[in-house]
């Protein structure tokens, strides 16, 4: 069974940074991509990075283009999502998530169950 593990979230002031770490177990895992997606209180799910099963191509929502920076280590299991330059609008639950595409949250395979991150004014 697939397993995704995300760590690194926290607390935060704004213009800091942060990485978030997502530990990945129990599927080919390297056939697939790897996307983080995040859900703000009272707001719908939305992606914010993904990185093709090659690593070859990464994608950015805009409103973290320049900021945020998605990687992948495959002799680790490993998924990483470097933010800088956090804004108080950043704040929200962070989910890893796999799937055969980058694409939309119904496309994912495997999911995991969050890290919180909280940016401060």
């Amino acid at each position: 069974q697939g397993q995704l593990v995300e760590s690194g979230g926290g607390l935060v002031q704004s213009g800091g940074s942060l990485t978030l770490s997502c530990a990945v177990s129990g599927f080919n895992w390297e056939y697939y991509a790897i996307a983080w997606f995040r859900q703000a209180p009272g707001m719908e799910r939305e992606a914010a990075s993904c990185i093709t099963d090659t690593g070859a191509i990464t994608y950015y929502a805009n409103s973290v283009k320049g900021r945020f920076t998605i990687s992948r280590d495959d002799a680790k299991n490993m998924v990483y999502l470097k933010m800088n330059n956090l804004q108080p609008n950043d704040t929200a639950v962070y989910y890893c998530a796999a799937g055969l595409m980058c694409g939309a949250p119904d496309g994912m395979d495997y999911w995991g169950k969050g890290a919180l991150v909280t940016v401060s004014a």
